[in-house]
C-alpha cells in the first residue's frame, strides 16, 4: 500500500493539474517493476466524512492509467467488499486505486479501527504523500502501528532531503522569498528562517501588514491589523540576526481585482493610492529582487508577489519566477501558488526542487515535527 497525495484540482470531471500525480510516478514504477501488487490510497478535497461524486478519485484513476500506460483498477470504496474484491483480484505488477479516504470520518479522526482495516490490505506500507505529512490521520499515522513493514517513498525522501538541507546546511548567500496573502500563515516560518537566511524578500498582500505597521498608505489593500506588533517584532529580529529584510519599494495598484482594471505604479509611500488595492510589486522592486536572487547560492520561494492569476497583475510574480529559474543557485519552490507561477512562466524544468506539499512544507520550514514522517521507523 502506498499513501499518495492525489489531492489535485478537477475540472469538468478531469484532472486539471497533475503535478502531484506525476511526482509520485518514480515510486509507483519502482514498485510495479519489482512485481508488487500496488494498492494506492489518497484523499481528495474536504468531503467531511460523506461520499461526494464530485470528489471521487475515479477520474484520477483514469488519468493515472494514461501516465503509467497500464490499467489502474478503481475500487468504489477504500474499505469493505469493494476494496477487498479489487485487492483479491489483483496480480503482481497491477495497480488499484481505492476511493477517497475522507469519505469516512474515521480517516481524519485517526481512528484505530479504520487504520487496522486499511492495514489488512497490505504487507508493506509506504508513505509517499508529503503533502499530508503534517496531518495525523489514519492513513498517515495510525496505520503504521498495524503493519509489519513501513517506510518512505521516493517523493517523501526527496522532499525531506531538500527541505531539510535548507534548514541544516544551506550554501550562502541564502535568500528566502515569501509572498502570498497573509502574514499569519508564515509567521513561524519567517522567524525560523531568520536564523538561517542572509536576505528575506517579502511581497504579495502580506507586505501590506508590514506597511501598515510603518504607517505607510495601503489604500484598500489586505491587512491583518492584529499582526502589526508581530511584524514589528520580525523587523527587529531581522536586525538582530543581521538579515536584510526587503519590502517592496514600489507597487502596482488598481481599483478592482479583475481583468481589465486600470493599473498604476506608485512608490509605497505615495498617498495617492487612495482607496485602491495593491496587486503586484512594481518594476523597481522586481529589479532589486532579481539582483538579490542572482547573487544567491541557495534560494527558497513560497508565495506569489501579487494576483498573478490575472495576466495584468502577474509581471512581478513572473519576474521572480524567471529570476529564480535563471539563478545558478540551488532553488526550492513550494506552495500551490508558487508551483502554479513557475508552471505559468514555463520554467519548472529549471528549478532544483519543486515541493508538492504546501502546508506540510511550511510546517517543516517552521521547524515543526511532521506526524506522518515521525510515525515511520528510522530507516
Amino acid at each position: 500500500m502506498i499513501r499518495v497525495d492525489f489531492n489535485v484540482p478537477l475540472m469538468n470531471g478531469s484532472v486539471g493539474d497533475d503535478t502531484r500525480i506525476r511526482a509520485s510516478l518514480p515510486t509507483l514504477r519502482y514498485a510495479i517493476d519489482r512485481g508488487a501488487t500496488v494498492v494506492l490510497v489518497s484523499h481528495l478535497g474536504r468531503p467531511k466524512g460523506q461520499p461526494r461524486t464530485d470528489l471521487s478519485l475515479k477520474p484520477i484513476a483514469i488519468h493515472l492509467s494514461k501516465l503509467l500506460d497500464l490499467p489502474v483498477e478503481f475500487a468504489a470504496d477504500c474499505l469493505g467488499e469493494a476494496a477487498q474484491n479489487a485487492v483479491d483480484r489483483a496480480n503482481p505488477g497491477e495497480v488499484i486505486l481505492l476511493e477517497n479516504l475522507r469519505f469516512h470520518p474515521e480517516e481524519e479522526q485517526n481512528d484505530p479501527t479504520f487504520a487496522t482495516a486499511l492495514a489488512a490490505f497490505t504487507d508493506v506500507y509506504i508513505n509517499d504523500a508529503f503533502g499530508t505529512a503534517h496531518r495525523a490521520h489514519a492513513s498517515t499515522v495510525g496505520i503504521v502501528k498495524h503493519v509489519a513493514n513501513a517506510g518512505v517513498g521516493m517523493l517523501m525522501a526527496d522532499e525531506v532531503d531538500h527541505l531539510g538541507a535548507l534548514l541544516a546546511h544551506p550554501n550562502h548567500p541564502f535568500i528566502a522569498i515569501l509572498g502570498g496573502s497573509k502574514v499569519s500563515g508564515k509567521l513561524d516560518v519567517i522567524e525560523n528562517l531568520l536564523e538561517r537566511v542572509d536576505t528575506l524578500l517579502l511581497g504579495g498582500a502580506m507586505a501590506y501588514t508590514f506597511f501598515k505597521a510603518q504607517s505607510l498608505p495601503i489604500g484598500a489593500s489586505l491587512v491583518e491589523p492584529e499582526l502589526l506588533d508581530a511584524t514589528d517584532r520580525i523587523v527587529r529580529l531581522a536586525q538582530e540576526c543581521g538579515v536584510q529584510l526587503r519590502l517592496p519599494s514600489d507597487h502596482v495598484v488598481a481599483e478592482r481585482v479583475e481583468v481589465g482594471a486600470t493599473c498604476e505604479t506608485l512608490t509605497v509611500s505615495d498617498a495617492t493610492i487612495g482607496d485602491r488595492i495593491g496587486i503586484d510589486i512594481g518594476p523597481r522592486t522586481r529589479a532589486v529582487y532579481a539582483s538579490h536572487i542572482r547573487s544567491a547560492q541557495t534560494v527558497m520561494w513560497n508565495g506569489p508577489m501579487g494576483v498573478f492569476e490575472i495576466d495584468e497583475f502577474a509581471e512581478g510574480t513572473m519576474a521572480v519566477a524567471h529570476a529564480v529559474a535563471e539563478s545558478e543557485a540551488t532553488t526550492v519552490v513550494g506552495g500551490g501558488d508558487s508551483i502554479a507561477a513557475v508552471t505559468k512562466a514555463g520554467v519548472t524544468d529549471h528549478i532544483t526542487h519543486i515541493s508538492t506539499g504546501g502546508g506540510a512544507s511550511l510546517e517543516f520550514l517552521a521547524g515543526r515535527i511532521l506526524p506522518g514522517v515521525d510515525a515511520l521507523p528510522d530507516l
